[in-house]
């Protein structure tokens, strides 16, 4: 764990979430990686390789996708978040548009899913949602209609990686995230997207209404390390998870309770740790 780049914000509105580009740098730089550890675990588990056309949906900055390519996977992301993506492609593309660069190594999406998964067309042999769902009320409810989407790109029999929180109880950041509830809460009406209890069978549920078939599930530790309660706060905001929070209330706020809350996680040398568990779901088209 070492000290992240980006450590000012220069926004002038507080009851805003940091600008775009900052959000995602910090996404990248901070807290991306914690979910390195589910990956690597699905792609063994899958044996993901040369031989695989992977199709990402919500891709995020691309750690993921980088994680596949090293594989030699031919990986293709799609993401709404245009930062974020730009992030991706210079991991993925540093030299697009270099003369003598490798044409096709990774293909890149921020306005709809691509006709197929290389120059020649071929369909996706896997789909994967590395974005876990569960903490927070409706952040499945985009999902489905993504899935209904990418699906008819995807080959006969294709595998669907679908990914979640773990039970509250295996994870420790699950009260700063109830923070975020208590605090989007504090305006009337409710303001959507608050922290609730992962539900047993939220992957399932997901899977049945994309017309998936369950074919198996892991579940992988992912521990939540910073270098310090800066970059934790910075990190955990990031996720999107506070924006409700923020807007209810304001940053300044936001971030002050969310350090509060991570007090008792803080450890002699001042990083923190934070033991999580998610879980995935294998499913077949």
């Amino acid at each position: 764990m070492t000290p992240t780049l980006v450590r000012n914000h220069r926004d002038a509105d507080l009851s805003a979430p940091a600008d775009a580009g900052t959000r995602a740098r910090d996404w990248a730089e901070i807290q991306e990686r914690m979910l390195a550890p589910l990956y690597e675990a699905v792609y063994d588990r899958l044996e993901v390789g040369p031989a695989t056309r992977m199709l990402s949906l919500g891709c995020g900055s691309g750690l993921a996708m980088l994680v596949a390519a090293a594989r030699g996977a031919h990986v293709t992301g799609v993401d709404s978040d245009r930062e974020r993506l730009a992030l991706a492609r210079a991991r993925l593309l540093p030299d697009e548009g270099a003369e003598g660069a490798p044409a096709h190594r990774a293909r890149l999406h921020d306005d709809g899913l691509p006709a197929g998964a290389g120059a020649d067309g071929a369909p996706y042999d896997l789909i994967t949602v590395f974005e876990p769902i569960g903490c927070a009320a409706g952040d499945s409810e985009g999902l489905v209609p993504a899935l209904e989407s990418a699906l008819p790109l995807a080959a006969r029999g294709a595998t669907v990686v679908l990914t979640g929180w773990g039970p509250p109880e295996r994870c420790a950041t699950a009260p700063v995230l109830r923070v975020a509830a208590r605090l989007a809460e504090s305006t009337r009406p409710p303001r959507p997207g608050g922290w609730r209890p992962t539900l047993r069978d939220d992957l399932e549920d997901v899977a049945a209404r994309a017309g998936l078939k369950p074919d198996g599930s892991g579940r992988v530790s992912c521990p939540f390390g910073y270098a310090d309660p800066d970059s934790a706060v910075r990190g955990l905001l990031s996720t999107g998870l506070f924006d409700a929070a923020v807007r209810a209330t304001d940053r300044s706020q936001v971030e002050k309770e969310v350090a509060e809350a991570l007090h008792s996680y803080r450890r002699v040398d001042g990083t923190v740790w934070m033991p999580n568990v998610f879980r995935y779901l294998v499913c077949t088209t």
